[in-house]
């Protein structure tokens, strides 16, 4: 009977057990409901700043706007540097399933230059892979309208229209206007050095040399952003806030484009410089090295062989040779000099000089020779002012010492910035004692003086820091500093930049300047005057200095022959002036790279500047210069 019995279930024990787990089912639910309305509400009170900005991110886009350029004007109002729009056709690589592909396609399409495809790679490896870049500009309209039927077979790329610069007079501002050219790595570090990138990011282009580099900031102006509304393909739908860039100012400059386009024209196929300035308040009317280039061929990005040819071109196009050539001032330093002596005690207006053929330091064999081989006579300041005769400077050099020069001469500038608008200047050579120690490693000899009495040895100098020198004579010691800059337009005209001033020269008596003035009136206007065939028949009154700087020594017995000289070997020619003598207006410098003596060359270079700044049509051609005194 035992094995049939039959065991009863619990009903009771069974509907407790799952009334227990029920109830740890339902605390697991209301466990998790709690943690996702915990959740819910941390997203949606406590971070719903965070996501909304998240959210934002991604449906607003910030849209940054380049501002416009300023324009460049002289200062007559003539336009000098102006922005021309041209289209440009930019791909982003993102949106671009095959880039290569893409880029050999277009280049055929729109027959661009290997070249252009290799400067976009470059480039697209600068950038993020969202951000447009260029492939080609200055498209032309049969381009334009080639890629717009085709648009459709190229995703990723568009065209876009954009403001360039533009260079009217090409290459005849050059090294004073400098050029606007692609930003690179350098220009953005420089940039986030000074916390101004955020300014330049929808800019390309930024100023590279002279005015443009220089006023760069008040150029540029201030760049604008919009915000707009995205959808999920990065499509516009809508503009939210729109905030428009400030223009960059407009500027004008002291440049007369008249002057310097016949600077331009005075120094062709030649080496050299024209600096013209104005002695009172420093401006300078023009400022022309020669030969220059075409600043249009590095705005839109120069070719590599064209740049190689600038760069290999052995009369060095790149270099500013009015504040960055150095040359040998000669006898233009001369009058200066003779303040100097005069201030010293070393020389009066009534001292008696016989010049020899050569002048000799005491108990020594060296013989430093005259220009003129059979010496000019008895003499004063005044005549050897006028006929530059080297022996009365190398005895005045010889006697007052290379310190008491260095230091004069550092008051008129040399070795000293000028101080103009331009970063490309070198402050060339005043020598001293100091100096030569430094750079050769030897003591200073009184041989050196006497060579540095007569502009030459080690002494460098550039044709503005000549310009300058020459003003600050003619302006009895008051020194200004070079300006390009006239003034900024504003809604009242031109608001005019204040004068520019150093610390004015000091000397004993003030005549003693009229003294070096007067004798460089007799340079042009005396019986012996260096310049007087040059400027002959003008129908103003002038003082000017010319100089001749050997470029290479000769031995003792050596005698210079120019038509036998290596072209490289030959003298520089040069010459500065002023006018009109009684109240001076303008000064003039005028350095040409061997060409031969500064009276018969570069004389006549600086009466014809002085003729179009004074004269109201251009005088006929000075006398012929081939009976000019053959070395000063």
């Amino acid at each position: 009977m035992a094995k049939g019995r039959v065991k009863m279930r619990d009903h009771n024990a069974e509907s407790f057990l799952h009334w227990r787990r029920a109830l740890v089912a339902f605390i697991g639910i209301l466990v998790l409901m709690g943690i996702l309305f915990v959740n819910l509400y941390h997203l949606q009170v406590n971070e719903h700043k965070a996501y909304q900005t998240r959210s934002n991110d991604n449906r607003i886009k910030v849209v940054p706007i380049a501002p416009t350029r300023g324009l460049v004007y002289d200062r007559n109002g003539v336009l000098l540097a102006e922005n021309r729009p041209i289209y440009s056709l930019e791909i982003i690589p993102e949106q671009t399933a095959d880039l290569d592909d893409t880029l050999d396609r277009l280049t055929i399409l729109l027959e661009l230059d290997e070249e252009a495809k290799e400067r976009f790679l470059s480039e697209a490896k600068r950038q993020r892979r969202s951000t447009p870049v260029p492939l080609a500009s200055r498209l032309t309209e049969k381009q334009v309208a080639l890629f717009s039927i085709n648009q459709h077979k190229f995703p990723g790329a568009n065209i876009e229209a954009y403001l360039k610069r533009f260079y009217p007079y090409q290459d005849t501002l050059t090294h004073a206007l400098g050029y606007m050219a692609k930003i690179n790595d350098k220009d953005v570090e420089r940039l986030r050095e000074e916390n101004k990138l955020a300014n330049y990011a929808a800019t390309r282009d930024i100023g590279k040399l002279g005015v443009e580099r220089y006023y760069e900031e008040l150029l540029h102006g201030q760049a604008g952003y919009q915000e707009v509304e995205v959808n999920n393909r990065g499509r516009v739908i809508r503009t939210l806030k729109y905030q428009p860039p400030i223009a960059g100012s407009d500027i004008y400059l002291n440049i007369d484009i008249r002057l310097q386009a016949h600077a331009q024209q005075l120094l062709a196929g030649k080496r050299g410089a024209v600096v013209l300035m104005r002695p009172q308040d420093g401006q300078v009317l023009a400022i022309m090295s020669s030969p220059s280039y075409d600043p249009n061929l590095f705005v839109h990005g120069i070719s590599g062989p064209d740049y190689r040819g600038l760069l290999n071109d052995p009369n060095r196009p790149l270099i500013n040779r009015a504040s960055q050539g150095v040359y040998a001032p000669a006898s233009t330093v001369k009058p200066m000099l003779a303040i100097m002596g005069l201030n010293e005690g070393a020389i009066t207006p009534r001292t008696r000089f016989f010049g020899g053929p050569y002048f000799q330091i005491p108990n020594t064999a060296r013989k430093f020779r005259d220009w003129r081989r059979w010496g000019h006579g008895w003499m004063d300041v005044y005549r050897a002012i006028e006929i530059s005769a080297d022996t009365f400077f190398y005895d005045l050099a010889y006697r007052v010492g290379i310190d008491t020069v260095n230091e004069y001469m550092s008051h008129f500038g040399f070795g000293q910035y000028s101080g103009i608008d331009l970063y490309e200047e070198t402050r060339a050579i005043m020598p001293s004692r100091n100096w030569k120690q430094a750079r050769h490693r030897q003591p200073w000899y009184q041989g050196d003086t006497i060579s540095v009495g007569i502009g030459q040895g080690y002494w460098t100098t550039t044709p503005l820091q000549l310009a300058r020198a020459t003003s600050i004579l003619v302006d009895h010691g008051e020194t200004v500093h070079p300006r390009l800059l006239r003034g900024i337009a504003s809604v009242n005209g031109v608001l005019d930049m204040p004068i520019s001033k150093g610390e004015p020269i000091e000397i004993k008596q003030d005549s003693h300047w009229q003294v070096a003035l007067d004798g460089m009136y007799r340079v042009i206007n005396g019986r012996e005057g260096t310049a007087r065939r040059a400027f002959a028949g003008t129908p103003y009154k002038a003082g000017g200095k010319s100089g001749t700087a050997q470029v290479f020594s000769l031995a003792e017995n050596q005698q210079y022959d120019h038509a036998s000289t290596k072209e490289h070997l030959r003298d520089n020619a040069l010459f500065v002036a002023f006018a009109p003598f009684d109240d001076p207006q303008v000064v003039v410098s005028v350095v040409l790279e061997n060409a031969g003596g500064g009276s018969s060359y570069a004389a006549p270079i600086a009466r014809a500047m002085l003729d179009a700044y004074l004269l109201p049509e251009p005088a006929p051609e000075s006398a012929a210069t081939d009976e000019a005194t053959p070395d000063e």
